[in-house]
């Protein structure tokens, strides 16, 4: 099934999803690259996270949010949800051909570029890393690179991010567990492969400053995706040059938690409402 073209102009608002808070690292470059765009954020937080989720499950999820955003009458979406767009992203394209739609990937290829030790870390979920999507990847780079990907699946980190615990005890522990591994391998370049992980980006380094004395390049491909976003929308006409813009928040959990991570990991206050997606 195809929607059929909405009607919107460069006055429309940009759409952002993510399971839960961590798409708040992707919405704040929009927000920097495109400071006069209106921006929808929807945290699916009544249903986080997706990484442990089944594939079929994350691509109805995705699809459901999709149709509400694109209800608000959005000219383009930001699926900023690794997860969500190994698995669903292709669904969405289809069933909304021609909008603009941008996903997440790890950053392989940016941290093949940075490496010199040849070797790469790839922190992120479980259902990332298992991905036909994912691995697809994985193999050209390698190929084309003669990198080597180290996976570390960071099961349980979405959640301490979600709880806002960036520095907490139990976080520091799940990341000396997960990327100290992948420094003993030889890895001296680190992929953030799940928009939650750059909210602890200071954690991870200084887990990294623990246990080498040497340079470890962090990989966020948030800036990319924006820059992406920006090409997209001024090849369909659709960016707005000028104005003030707003920010809204839609949430399918407590709407205190996202106003809360808005303030807290952004410095914005703006409106946050609680809605049931189906």
């Amino acid at each position: 099934m195809t929607h059929p073209t909405l009607p919107v102009n460069a006055e429309s608002p940009i759409g952002i999803f993510d399971s839960g808070v961590g798409g708040l690292s992707v919405l704040r470059h929009v927000h920097a690259q495109l400071p006069h765009e209106h921006l929808i954020y929807f945290a699916d937080s009544g249903y986080a996270p997706y990484g442990d989720r089944e594939e079929e499950w994350v691509i109805q999820r995705s699809l459901a949010v999709a149709a509400f955003l694109f209800g608000q009458g959005v000219k383009a979406l930001v699926v900023a949800c690794n997860t969500a767009t190994v698995a669903a992203i292709k669904a969405i394209r289809t069933q909304w051909p021609g909008v603009p739609i941008v996903g997440v990937e790890p950053g392989l290829k940016p941290g093949a570029a940075a490496t010199k030790s040849g070797k790469v870390g790839v922190l992120a979920t479980d259902r990332t890393l298992h991905s036909e999507k994912f691995l697809t990847l994985r193999d050209q780079v390698a190929a084309a690179t003669q990198a080597e990907f180290l996976l570390q699946p960071c099961i349980g980190l979405v959640d301490q991010i979600e709880l806002g615990q960036l520095g907490s005890a139990g976080t520091m522990a799940l990341l000396e567990q997960y990327v100290v591994p992948l420094l003993d391998g030889g890895a001296d370049t680190l992929v953030l492969g799940c928009t939650h992980y750059p909210f602890v980006e200071q954690a991870i380094r200084n887990v990294v400053a623990q246990h080498t004395t040497g340079p470890v390049a962090l990989i966020d491909t948030g800036d990319a995706v924006a820059r992406q976003l920006a090409r997209l929308l001024e090849g369909a006409g659709l960016l707005r040059p000028a104005g003030v813009a707003h920010l809204r928040g839609y949430t399918t959990a407590n709407p205190a938690i996202l106003a809360e991570a808005f303030r807290a990991l952004l410095s914005l206050t703006p409106q946050v409402d609680s809605v049931v997606v189906a």
